[in-house]
């Protein structure tokens, strides 16, 4: 059964989305702060972590961007602010989702088992061999990378979006695909999501947009990835 650490200080809340996730078959175990969250995910390595943000001693996004540092285990925010420029915040620091308080159980449910799914998909048990573009060499199953025989560390949101576009290797993808494809976000995302991680993903090739080599973007339509010409 997946194992779900879940972020919350407030004991009310805890006890009622602890029951709740039982219930829907997750092995639950919590944490009251930052710091215990971290050393948990460090330690226990739980399929999937929902952080609440507001918590006492170091403010969720931190967290977050902590998390990203050490570990690529799925977050799912809970967030009370429904505003663009906060959601678009926290998936640049490295959130797979988000749920508005107050949300539903189903909903959450829903959300873990979207995330669980997506994780099993990216991490190679679906058999992809690997892809070659040129000197780019994408390992599907070990999620490892290297460009021209050297390795490239990239975080598993970069990787996610490498992968998506190698996978359609020629063809122009548009950032609504991709926000639905590596976010799971078909409306309500901001391009400025693909756009930042795309700047990340190009400095790790070795390139840029106006220097490009395998990221080339189409102005108004999306982005193509391609073998550098010889």
């Amino acid at each position: 059964m997946p194992q779900v650490l879940l972020v919350e200080d407030d004991a009310a809340i805890r006890v009622a989305l602890t029951r709740s996730l039982h219930d829907q078959g997750h092995v639950v175990r919590t944490a009251v702060s930052g710091i215990t969250a971290l050393s948990d995910v460090v330690e226990q390595k739980p399929d999937v972590v929902l952080l609440d943000l507001g918590l006492p001693d170091i403010d969720g996004a931190d967290v977050l961007s902590m998390l990203r540092a050490v570990s690529d285990v799925p977050v799912i925010v809970a967030t009370a602010r429904d505003d663009e420029s906060e959601i678009v915040r926290l998936l640049d620091l490295g959130a797979d989702d988000y749920v508005i308080k107050p949300f539903s159980a189903a909903q959450l449910n829903a959300r873990l088992r979207a995330v669980l799914r997506r994780t099993d998909r990216v991490d190679g048990n679906s058999g992809e061999g690997p892809i070659i573009l040129g000197g780019l060499h994408i390992d599907t199953r070990s999620r490892e990378v290297t460009v021209d025989g050297t390795p490239v560390e990239l975080a598993r949101k970069e990787f996610d979006l490498l992968l998506a576009l190698a996978r359609r290797a020629g063809e122009v993808v548009t950032k609504r695909d991709l926000l639905a494809e590596v976010w799971q976000l078909a409306w309500g995302g901001s391009d400025r999501t693909v756009d930042v991680h795309l700047s990340w993903l190009r400095r790790k090739l070795g390139e840029s947009a106006k220097q490009p080599r395998y990221l080339h973007s189409v102005r108004g339509v999306g982005v193509r990835l391609v073998a550098p010409e010889s």
